[in-house]
C-alpha cells in the first residue's frame, strides 16, 4: 500500500517510522509545514516528501495518517472523506463538539472510514482490564481510579491551542473508563487548580484537576490529571470490584514510591513520557488500521467513539467551570 502522512512533529515522526518498516506499506509520502522537518523525516525512513497536505492526498495513496497539529485535523478529515480515502487521524476531531460534529458528519455522508488514535485501547494492561471485568473475574465492579500524570508542562504556546487538560488529557481516561467498563458516563462533578505556572492561569487552563463520573450502573468513578508531576511519566487505573481489585500501568518503572518500611523504592528508570511508555500500543494501532484499510478488520475506534469522550470532557469543563454537577443528557450528541 502507498500511505499518505501529514504531521512530522513528534508523534508523526514516530508514525512515520512505524509505518516505513511496516510490511505492509510499499511506499511512504509525508508533509509538514516544517518541510525541512519533513525531509529529515523522508531522508530517515525512505519516504518521498512533498510540500503541502494537498500533494499528499493527491499522490495516489490508498489511505492517511494524520498527525498535524489540532487545528488542522477536522479540515483534514473532511477533505479525506471527499477523497474517499480511509484516515487514521490523532486524537482530537476537533476542539469543540461543533466541529467535532462537522467533520463526522463529512465522514458519515462520504462513507469513508475514520480510525481515531485512542492508543490506550491497545495496550495490553488496559486490554487485560477490560477482559478481567467482562469474564466476572473482578466481581461486580463498585469503583475506578484513573490517572495521567504528566512530568512537565507543555510549552507555554500549546497551552491556548490545547483545549485544556479535560480535553487534552483526561479525554484519554474517559475513553477507557467507557472501553474497559462497558459503561457509559452519566453525570459528572469536576474540579481544577490553576495554583502551578503563571502560564496556566494566563492561557485559563489547570495545571490539575479531577472528576468524579458516576455510571449509569452506579460504579463510582474517579479520574484525576496533573501537568506537574516531577517523579516522572505516570499513567494508571484500578478497579475494584466486591471479588478483587487491579491495576494497570503497575509496573518497576511506574513513579511511585512506598513510604512502607517494606515497600518498594523509586524505580530506577520511571517512564519519561506518552511515547515511550506507550509505544507498542501505538504501533498496534496503526497496525490495526492497515487492517481496516486492507477490509481484514473492524474500526476499532471510529469517531462517534472519539465523540463520547469529548462529550465527557466537555461535561468536566462544564462542571469546573459552574461549579456544579452536570448530566450527561445537558451535552449535546448530534
Amino acid at each position: 500500500m502507498r500511505i499518505g502522512l501529514i504531521g512530522t512533529g513528534r508523534i508523526g515522526s514516530f508514525h512515520a517510522d512505524v509505518l516505513a518498516r511496516h510490511p505492509a506499506v510499499g511506499s511512504l509520502v509525508v508533509a509538514d509545514p516544517d518541510t525541512a522537518r519533513a525531509a529529515l523525516v523522508a531522508a530517515r525512513t525512505g519516504a518521498t516528501a512533498v510540500d503541502s497536505a494537498e500533494e499528499v492526498l493527491g499522490a495516489g495513496i490508498d489511505a492517511v495518517v494524520i498527525a498535524s497539529a489540532t487545528s488542522a485535523h477536522a479540515g483534514l478529515i473532511g477533505r479525506a472523506a471527499r477523497a474517499g480515502l480511509p484516515a487514521f487521524c490523532e486524537k482530537p476531531v476537533a476542539l469543540d463538539l461543533a466541529g467535532t460534529l462537522g467533520a463526522l458528519r463529512e465522514v458519515e455522508r462520504a462513507g469513508s472510514v475514520l480510525q481515531l488514535g485512542f492508543m490506550r485501547r491497545f495496550d495490553a494492561g488496559y486490554a487485560a482490564a477490560r477482559a478481567a471485568v467482562r469474564d466476572g473475574s473482578l466481581g461486580r465492579l463498585h469503583t475506578v481510579r484513573a490517572t495521567t500524570s504528566d512530568p512537565a508542562p507543555p510549552p507555554a504556546a500549546y497551552l491556548p491551542l490545547s483545549g485544556g487538560l479535560f480535553r487534552d488529557c483526561l479525554v484519554h481516561d474517559f475513553d477507557m473508563l467507557r472501553w474497559v467498563t462497558g459503561r457509559e458516563v452519566t453525570e459528572v462533578y469536576a474540579t481544577g487548580s490553576d495554583a502551578g505556572p503563571a502560564m496556566f492561569r494566563e492561557a485559563g487552563d489547570v495545571d490539575t484537576a479531577a472528576a468524579v463520573l458516576t455510571l449509569d450502573d452506579g460504579t463510582l468513578a474517579t479520574a484525576t490529571a496533573t501537568r506537574c508531576n516531577g517523579a516522572g511519566y505516570d499513567v494508571r487505573m484500578e478497579l475494584a470490584g466486591e471479588r478483587d481489585q487491579l491495576a494497570v500501568g503497575l509496573d518497576g518503572r511506574t513513579p511511585l514510591t512506598s513510604a512502607e518500611p517494606q515497600g518498594p523504592p523509586a524505580p530506577a528508570e520511571p517512564w519519561p513520557g506518552f511515547l515511550e511508555r506507550f509505544a507498542p500500543a501505538y504501533a498496534a494501532e496503526l497496525d490495526a488500521f492497515l487492517g481496516v484499510v486492507r477490509g481484514e478488520a473492524a474500526n476499532p475506534c471510529d469517531g462517534r467513539e472519539a465523540l463520547h469522550a469529548l462529550r465527557v470532557a466537555e461535561a468536566c469543563e462544564r462542571s469546573r467551570e459552574r461549579r456544579r454537577p452536570v448530566r450527561m443528557s445537558e451535552i449535546p450528541e448530534d
